[in-house]
């Protein structure tokens, strides 16, 4: 039925093949970067009336299609640009005609705010997305991608380092626009920050684009060398001795390196990159459990450390060939390891309570050492290919295919207290988790006389599997004897088909968008163990539409709005139901009946330059169907059961907002932040969730010019409590000051930072997080981690980067890591 469709859309454009055409491309006339989104008008010569408009693509490419023999008036506006006319163009019957570039030169406002400044802005706007350049923000050099993102109003970045996107942790990761499904905060975690150039956010996407991801899309656009010959960045950090150790057993370790190479010449493109990252983290964790089971009462209180030991190495290679203006390839591969060692030797303290007569029926101290250990090895590659026909329409196809071995154990070790002589309890359980993933994708852009039509096909195949196994070591022995219940296999096979139709004009004022995608899901889960050999099946077939409107007002002034219906899919990892022992308190599982979170997004918003400062503010509706929430149950007096669960709906009702000043020609401020209101409302366990809060986090930064090429920049990104199903996480926040110097003309640059400022005086870089039930359990954690971190930081560069890398990402298997 999908290829059926197919053939016939693009049969059907292939009949505009002989229409009459104009075409062209418009760029920046001093940097000869693309504008994407510049309107395009064909006008009278006469009277100036615009007969026929469009605006560019990403590229800065436009096409103008079926257009009348005639002469006219080409009138090509951008804001912030001066317009510019091209007068007595003549055009003649079924003439494809490329007039070449066009270049718009930038207003005396804009100039002015560049040598103003001396620096540039940290955000623009186009018309769906907000772009932020990731140079700007000093605090992540050295660091990577989610140091970037943590400065942005939208997002927000908790103590153990789980991004969220006005408050979802649901969102999709693009590299360079190529879509991905991927989890955020590893990905992120393995991308250097010196190797981002700008960073996209995308709240309202259209339907071409994945629906996956309730928050929307974020595109990391990456550095690539110069026009033509070689660009080499390389960069080193290293982190002091810790000023705050908590007691760990081991010192934190922190340094690394990463370098970006790129050589362009004729019809070549080859860039390559490798990084290598240590960065531990020291921390404590301090908690309280209690139980309730008929009349008795069992606490654990606890204390002791909470740690990270974290290591990744990554090495990426693409190369594109284009042998002609009309065709492009590209071949890349993205291999690495990582891994991520968390150890929790905690102190518990144990008693029972017997509540009608307040007795307490026994006590025990004892020390937990456990250490779970999260690998992903993983090799990734990716074929591109790209057509452009005489007519100006586009095909382009993307194959990729992943595999990844994920996995790791985890050893539970109980002593006596306090002398540490006699084992009470030696649990070791241990997982590996083979993935194969595979995308192909296929897209067509054709031009009309008055916009543009997309449309494309995607299909994905997943087939993970997991092989669980949980031993316990008989006490007196060194036999280790298997525990089934705990021990499984679990068999995920999942396929999506999906089309896409979409179209794009420009009337007068105003730019839109209208579109939809279909998509078809079947899937397949096979749980085993000496107990249970089941089968869950769940398939569906979904719309999801699309609309955005931009309305400028002015050269300064812009309106928009925008729908989008989304979807975010479960991974293996929630839906397996046998438990998984995470430390001596908790065991984890999931719901093989899990149902994906169907979202529905509206947003409106401006945008307003005034001066040398600019201003946005978007307000938005997010509801979520089927909301998925980690939730606890009581699995006996000393154990609580962490479950996933989709437990009703979600609604989150809010304003996102950014600032950014200029004073002063050495001073810049940047502010942005949202706040909402977010909403849970239906059940779990039988019993009622009904919760609502206020949340809002503040992401702000002072850049101050001390000499020509020195600077210092001071930020602080702040988190309010958030409302849970069962509780509340408590307030987040890290202060972080950096100075910058640099030499020869920017080639060489050292950093010194002094990341999550404390000197004893704040709470910074911890968080309490609470869960309870009425008359069964309540439970509340605070993760103390590492302060005034101090980090060096040298880097070298060859020549000035210009446009876009294409070095590719994960597109399964970090979504499970």
């Amino acid at each position: 039925m999908f290829t059926l469709t197919l053939i016939s859309v693009f049969f059907s454009f292939a009949v505009f093949a002989q229409q009459t055409i104009l075409s062209g491309q418009v760029l920046d006339e001093s940097s000869q970067e693309p504008l994407e989104y510049a309107t395009v008008g064909l006008c009278s010569p006469q009277d100036s009336s615009v007969l026929e408009g469009t605006v560019t693509r990403a590229d800065g490419a436009f096409v103008l299609a079926d257009v009348k023999p005639g002469t006219y008036l080409l009138q090509v506006q951008f804001v912030g640009y001066k317009p510019t006319f091209i007068s007595s163009l003549k055009v003649e019957v079924n003439q494809q005609r490329n007039i070449g570039s066009i270049s718009l030169q930038a207003t005396q406002q804009l100039l002015d705010e560049i040598s103003i400044t001396g620096q540039q802005v940290s955000v623009y706007h186009k018309v769906d997305r907000q772009v932020y350049q990731a140079e700007q923000f000093q605090a992540a050099i050295g660091g990577t991608a989610t140091d970037v993102l943590r400065n942005i109003p939208a997002v927000a970045v908790d103590a153990n380092g789980n991004l969220t996107v006005r408050g979802s942790s649901g969102f999709t990761i693009l590299l360079n626009g190529k879509p991905i499904q991927s989890d955020p905060s590893l990905i992120l975690s393995q991308l250097p920050a010196n190797a981002v150039e700008d960073v996209e956010i995308v709240t309202a996407p259209s339907a071409k684009y994945d629906p996956e991801g309730k928050a929307g899309i974020i595109n990391i656009i990456t550095r690539q060398g110069a026009e033509d010959g070689l660009y080499l960045l390389v960069n080193g950090q290293v982190g002091l001795p810790s000023i705050e150790d908590y007691d760990n057993a081991e010192q934190a370790q922190r340094y690394g390196g990463d370098f970006t190479l790129n050589y362009r010449k004729n019809r070549w493109d080859v860039s390559v990159g490798a990084s290598y990252l240590r960065n531990d983290i020291t921390g404590r964790r301090e908690g309280d459990v209690f139980t309730i089971i008929n009349d008795t009462l069992t606490r654990f209180p606890s204390d002791g450390e909470r740690s990270f030991d974290e290591q990744a190495y990554t090495a990426r290679a693409t190369i594109g060939y284009t042998p002609n203006r009309f065709n492009s390839i590209n071949l890349g591969f993205y291999a690495g390891r990582r891994s991520k060692d968390r150890t929790a030797d905690i102190l518990y303290n144990n008693f029972t309570v017997y509540q009608p007569e307040q007795d307490t029926i026994n006590r025990i101290s004892y020390f937990n050492e456990n250490l779970r250990i999260r690998r992903g090895d993983f090799l990734i590659s990716s074929l591109d290919f790209a057509h452009t026909f005489t007519n100006e329409s586009q095909l382009s196809a993307s194959l990729l295919y992943e595999y990844t071995m994920l996995g790791g154990p985890t050893t539970n070790l109980n002593l006596s207290w306090p002398s540490l002589q006699d084992t009470l309890q030696d649990q070791f359980n241990t997982n590996d988790n083979p993935l194969h993933g595979i995308r192909f994708q296929a897209d067509y852009v054709h031009p009309l006389a008055n916009g543009t039509i997309e449309a494309g096909y995607q299909y994905r195949y997943l087939d993970h599997t997991g092989y669980f196994v949980y031993q316990e070591r008989t006490i007196g022995t060194n036999q280790f004897e298997l525990i089934p219940e705990f021990s499984s296999q679990v068999d995920l096979r999942r396929q999506i088909h999906s089309v896409y139709g979409l179209y794009s004009s420009q009337w007068n004022k105003l730019t839109y968008s209208l579109g939809a995608r279909v998509e078809v899901m079947g899937r397949n889960l096979v749980l085993t163990n000496d107990f249970v050999d089941t089968t869950y099946h769940y398939d569906f077939i979904q719309l999801y539409p699309s609309a955005n409107l931009v309305y400028q007002l002015n050269d300064q002034f812009r309106l928009k709005a925008a729908y989008s219906r989304r979807v975010e899919r479960t991974t293996t990892f929630k839906m397996n139901p046998f438990p998984e022992r995470e430390h001596s308190e908790t065991l984890e599982q999931g719901d093989p009946e899990l149902r994906p979170e169907f979202i529905n997004l509206v947003e409106a918003g401006l945008v307003r330059d005034f001066g040398d400062n600019s201003l946005f503010a978007t307000a938005y509706f997010r509801h979520v169907e089927n909301l998925v929430n980690r939730v606890n149950t009581v699995y006996n007096d000393t154990i609580l059961n962490r479950i996933y669960s989709n437990v009703g709906q979600g609604g989150s009702l809010g304003l996102e907002a950014g600032l950014e000043l200029n004073p002063t020609s050495d001073w810049q401020i940047y502010a942005g932040g949202n706040l909402y209101r977010y909403s849970i409302e239906g059940t779990f366990d039988n019993q009622p969730v009904n919760t609502q809060s206020w949340i809002y986090s503040i992401n702000a930064n002072i850049t101050v010019k001390l000499a020509p090429t020195w600077n210092l920049q001071w930020a602080f990104n702040y988190l309010s409590a958030r409302n849970t199903a069962q509780g509340e996480d408590s307030r987040f926040y890290s202060p972080n000051l950096t100075v910058k110097k640099s030499w020869l003309d920017g080639k060489i640059t050292a950093t010194a930072q002094w990341l999550n400022m404390d000197l004893g005086l704040l709470s910074t870089n911890e968080q309490r997080i609470s869960t309870g039930r009425d008359d069964e359990f309540f439970t509340t954690t605070n993760y103390v981690y590492e302060v005034d971190v101090v980090m060096l930081n040298l880097s070298y560069r060859i020549n000035q980067p210009v446009g876009k890398s294409r070095l590719i990402k994960s597109e399964f298997g970090d979504k499970e890591f």
